[in-house]
């Protein structure tokens, strides 16, 4: 079985992921609801009321990288 680490910071919540990625709170929740297929395999889910997405999942449907890790060259 794989251990899944929920302290992972590539597992956001998604008013959280929503925030990150310039986007309003709701953004993740309608995306979902209208393209549930733009997101990858596994990126996606629904804990009781909560979605949680990856930082995967959110490149995949925004085209942006994580902001958080700007490269600081």
């Amino acid at each position: 079985m794989v251990k899944i680490n929920l302290n992972d910071s590539d597992i956001l919540e998604a008013k959280e992921a929503s925030k990150i990625w310039g986007h309003a709170e709701n953004y993740v929740r309608l995306f979902v609801k209208q393209n549930p297929d733009k997101f990858p395999e596994g990126t996606i889910r629904k804990f009781g009321t909560t979605w949680v997405v990856t930082v995967e999942g959110m490149e995949a449907i925004t085209g942006v990288l994580d902001p958080r890790r700007k490269d600081t060259k």
